[in-house]
């Protein structure tokens, strides 16, 4: 089969052929989702480190391959590992898949996975958001971002979306935000709406603090990864003084310590996508042999970037 592969940490990734992959189910990959976490793997930067050679990727939307654990041959999934995904087939752990509604193109599908997961997971489970709460979003155009954007408007939330340029705050507006701002106007323009109750900081870097300024009394913080490339060393004195605590989310503590609540929260999340509430933004589609240039797109991203890698499923 066809992958994408990185030999070296740091790169290139180039597209050659390889064994087809074995595991507990094989999936005909249809579409793969870029993530953050891909590129600091290929990097060799993220918390775990992918021994080269290997295929990156990590988010797949597909069919299964051939029948069992649970799943027939030629069901639609979308499904995550942690690299493999970018290649025309993938093993997952059965556990790992889920079945793609009958009405939801592949494409959407791809688009939702990772992003609104960690998204709705620091909303609903790490940050207890209420509605009529007012939740402060940075990196708002970003594939997180712009989730955090879509669902907390859903769950009942006033939005404030914070991005760095005009055309990044037009798709924050357009995704559910009820308030833009620029970075250069992020703790007086929340400190003038009211402050906010909760943040979801998919960035990290001197807007961290910027935002913890701006949060009302018994805030919560919620940081779930560092976009800027900058891990915020925060003031503890500002979370003591305003009563706000500052949260951390990560898949991997929340599936080996509360995989149950973890469940519940992506059963409702699901639930809300098979009703059609969801609309992912898909910023564009590349081939699988173009997938080092859809790595490469950084952080002019609106949404979520996808590599096409069979056609017609």
């Amino acid at each position: 089969m066809r992958a994408a592969r990185c030999h070296t940490l740091g790169g290139p990734v180039t597209v050659e052929d390889i064994p087809d992959p074995r595991g507990e189910v094989t999936v005909d990959v249809r579409f793969a989702a870029v993530n953050f976490a891909d590129v600091l793997v290929i990097r060799g930067a993220y918390q775990v480190r992918a021994e080269p050679p290997f295929t990156p990727g990590s988010e797949f939307v597909g069919t299964v391959a051939e029948s069992g654990h649970g799943f027939r041959a030629g069901e639609r999934v979308m499904g995550s590992v942690f690299v493999g995904a970018f290649a025309e087939r993938v093993a997952a752990p059965a556990g790992s898949l889920h079945r793609i509604p009958d009405a939801i193109p592949s494409d959407v599908a791809a688009a939702f996975g990772v992003s609104h997961a960690t998204a709705f997971n620091a909303l609903r489970l790490v940050a207890g958001m209420r509605p009529g709460e007012r939740v402060a979003v940075l990196g708002a155009a970003g594939g997180v971002g712009l989730a955090a954007v879509e669902l907390a408007a859903l769950l009942g939330a006033e939005v404030i979306a914070v991005a760095s340029t005009e055309e990044k705050r037009a798709v924050a507006a357009k995704q559910g935000a009820h308030h833009v701002l620029p970075y250069d106007e992020l703790k007086g323009g929340i400190r003038d709406l009211g402050g906010a109750d909760v943040v979801i900081d998919p960035v990290g870097g001197p807007h961290s603090e910027q935002a913890l300024r701006a949060m009302r009394w018994g805030g919560r913080f919620v940081s779930v990864g560092f976009a800027s490339g900058e891990i915020p060393r925060l003031p503890l004195n500002l979370a003591m003084l305003k009563g706000v605590t500052i949260h951390g989310f990560d898949f991997g503590g929340w599936a080996r310590h509360d995989r149950e609540k973890l469940a519940t929260a992506r059963a409702e999340l699901h639930q809300l996508f098979a009703d059609g509430a969801i609309h992912p933004r898909i910023h564009a589609v590349y081939a699988l042999d173009d997938v080092a240039t859809a790595l490469d797109l950084g952080r002019g991203v609106l949404g979520k970037v996808l590599v096409e890698v069979t056609r017609g499923v």
